[in-house]
């Protein structure tokens, strides 16, 4: 069967491929559009393959909302380049993703890629003809959907962060504008949790202990009877005399900041200082004001984590947390769902050197 340049012209409208690549496997195929197709496919998958190693830590994350705006699903695509990010067919695809994501039963990865994507196959077949047709590894790296009674997104610096607010409430103007603001809150602070309640006794203890054992490694730090107490100790013979020099005349000024201390101590006295604040662990940690503190860092540790005690940054009276915002704009309103995605969040990006790639490139 000839090869006309129809043909070849309807089979890229249906696979992206090249103008080349499509003759070609027309060419192999006798003609036979369907098998191109799968030549394409199979040819896109092994260069999806080649790409495999490369770090994909660029790209986009889009929202779509339901019609009713009760349900609404985000999702994060990778790519290896900025520029791919903002290429047109780049952001419909992953656009697109987002309105499938929808109709996804779960966020279960596996499920949403095998799910149908138009003429192309599946999500995955779709994956790989965008792979061999723009060049670069892409991947899509996650889905999050979630439904309430009144919801808002926000989408910041073009699609490197999409949050989703899900709430229990009136479906209002009021309530929307407000869970607008406070994805907008989410999307700058980005906060571990939504309250308190999330974190579990382990959890706690675990962020209890870690915050005591940094109190510990840093005695300068430690309330000043317990310190006064170290460094004396320090003194008794344990600090070589510079050190031990230096603690005394600075005892002596009246005037003396002692906050400013260890700028005067050497490295090996705030070394053995902390040693002694750690093998004293059980007696400091039996201290009452020692306990107070750690459970001051805690609390304020607690704040910056999680959304709803966080201060919320309108506030008129730079006091305000988060859930007292909501509570003056609805009592009934109920935060149930928070999804924030950033683009490459926890993916270790590849250091190039621009120089070194183009003489490369050049030597070959």
């Amino acid at each position: 069967m000839a090869v006309t340049a129809q043909l070849v012209k309807e089979l890229r409208d249906k696979t992206g491929a090249g103008m080349m690549d499509c003759k070609k496997a027309l060419v192999e195929t006798d003609g036979d559009i369907d098998q191109a197709i799968e030549v394409l496919k199979e040819k896109g998958l092994a260069k999806a393959e080649k790409k495999a190693g490369r770090i994909a830590a660029e790209g986009l994350v889009r929202v779509a909302l339901s019609d009713d705006q009760k349900e609404a699903a985000v999702v994060e695509v990778n790519s290896e380049t900025d520029f791919v990010a903002k290429n047109p067919e780049f952001i419909e695809f992953v656009e697109n993703l987002a309105e499938l994501a929808l109709k996804a039963p779960s966020e279960d990865m596996d499920a949403f890629m095998a799910m149908p994507y138009g003429e192309e196959g599946t999500v995955n077949d779709a994956l790989i003809a965008k792979i061999a047709k723009i060049g670069e590894k892409l991947s899509i790296r996650r889905i999050g959907k979630a439904s309430g009674e009144v919801m808002s997104s926000y989408i910041h610096g073009g699609g490197t962060i999409g949050v989703v607010i899900a709430a229990e409430g009136a479906d209002n103007d009021d309530n929307k504008t407000a869970l607008k603001n406070v994805a907008m809150q989410v999307a700058a602070m980005n906060p571990q949790y939504v309250s308190r309640d999330e974190i579990s006794e382990e959890e706690l203890a675990h962020i209890r202990k870690i915050t005591l054992e940094s109190a510990l490694n840093d005695p300068f730090s430690l309330p000043k009877p317990i310190l006064n107490g170290l460094l004396d100790k320090a003194a008794a013979g344990i600090w070589g005399k510079e050190d031990t020099d230096i603690l005394a005349e600075k005892k002596a000024d009246k005037g003396f900041n002692f906050n400013y201390l260890p700028n005067f101590l050497s490295e090996e006295a705030k070394s053995k200082l902390t040693n002694l604040a750690i093998a004293a662990k059980m007696e400091i940690t039996e201290n009452k004001i020692f306990n107070g503190l750690v459970d001051g860092r805690v609390s304020k540790q607690l704040k910056e984590t999680c959304l709803l005690d966080q201060t919320y940054v309108r506030a008129e009276d730079g006091k305000q947390t988060v859930a007292q915002y909501l509570q003056s704009v609805d009592k009934d309103l109920k935060l149930t769902k928070v999804i924030r995605f950033e683009v490459g969040e926890g993916i270790e990006k590849k250091e190039e050197n621009f120089a070194e790639e183009v003489a490369a490139q050049m030597a070959k």
